[in-house]
């Protein structure tokens, strides 16, 4: 069912779902209740849910990657120790680096998929694993939901800042990074870019949330912001933020993707928009190429 398909109050209770504003079992009770040219927004919810496997883009055993699991400390964050997915292109290096950062359901095998086609595009990519402290991405986006919600946010952010400085020193690392993420990602991608300073190199928020006003005269990254129109929540941040990086005289451009809802890069729910996220995605590379080599 392509997005056509499905209303918009399907799409807006999908985004309170997402968000954890309410339970699986609370969508797909308040989707019943609606119905379109005889569709139900009961088949409407369910096509909005993620097909992981049918959205890899980039095998695992693909042979212009190499990619394994590592551990590392993290000092302040949730246990002391984290895990990530790294993924280097073939060859000897060093690369620029960049850390890919999950939505807020721990790293699932979208942002897997991420992290491959940036090492496809030439980069050392990491893809911590926020919940890897409390037993990792449990395989389900509901049950990794409600982990991520159960967290000390504070250390869940010490546990992201602790991964960039793993890769950034990383043996294959060039020492120039960068940071992407999407959703709570995108938001944390932000939130590196106040606390690295000048030790981030390059920033690509795809709609995360705005930080804290206050810290944005700390910025010194370049930043990529890439926002979709349909993202109320989100956007309605953004006039605040544009204000403080003006004040700041922070380096940054912004693209708002005409027609397209918050998620529009995720290829796993028809809220992938493929010509947005193609765009996006481009642009994205591009940015870091500029950046980091």
């Amino acid at each position: 069912m392509s997005q056509q398909h499905i209303d918009q109050r399907i799409f807006e209770l999908y985004d309170e779902y997402c968000h954890g504003f309410i339970d699986r079992r609370e969508f797909l009770r308040r989707a019943g209740a609606v119905t379109v040219a005889g569709v139900s927004g009961l088949a409407m919810a369910a096509a909005l849910l993620p097909r992981y496997a049918e959205a890899q883009t980039i095998s695992f055993t693909d042979e212009r990657i190499k990619a394994r699991y590592v551990d590392y400390p993290s000092p302040g964050g949730t246990s002391g120790n984290m895990r990530g997915y790294l993924v280097q292109p073939a060859g000897e290096g060093p690369f620029p680096a960049l850390l890919v950062i999950h939505e807020n359901r721990g790293l699932n095998p979208y942002i897997e998929d991420v992290a491959r086609r940036a090492a496809v595009a030439g980069f050392l990519a990491l893809a911590p694993d926020g919940l890897s402290p409390v037993g990792g991405y449990p395989g389900n986006d509901d049950d990794g939901r409600t982990l991520q919600r159960s967290l000390d946010q504070g250390k869940l952010r010490r546990d992201m800042l602790n991964s960039a400085r793993f890769l950034k020193s990383h043996a294959l690392s060039n020492g120039k990074l960068g940071a992407t993420g999407f959703c709570w990602g995108g938001g944390a991608t932000n939130y590196l870019a106040v606390e690295m300073g000048d030790g981030l190199q390059a920033a690509i928020p795809f709609y995360g949330a705005a930080p804290d006003s206050a810290g944005v005269a700390r910025i010194r990254a370049p930043l990529l912001i890439q926002s979709a129109e349909q993202d109320p929540r989100i956007n309605a941040m953004w006039p605040d933020f544009e204000a403080a990086l003006q004040a700041a005289g922070a380096r940054y451009e912004r693209h708002l993707y005409p027609g397209t809802k918050h998620g529009f890069h995720n290829n796993s729910t028809p809220r992938y928009d493929p010509a947005a996220a193609e765009l996006a995605w481009s642009r994205t590379i591009a940015f870091l190429q500029q950046h980091l080599a």
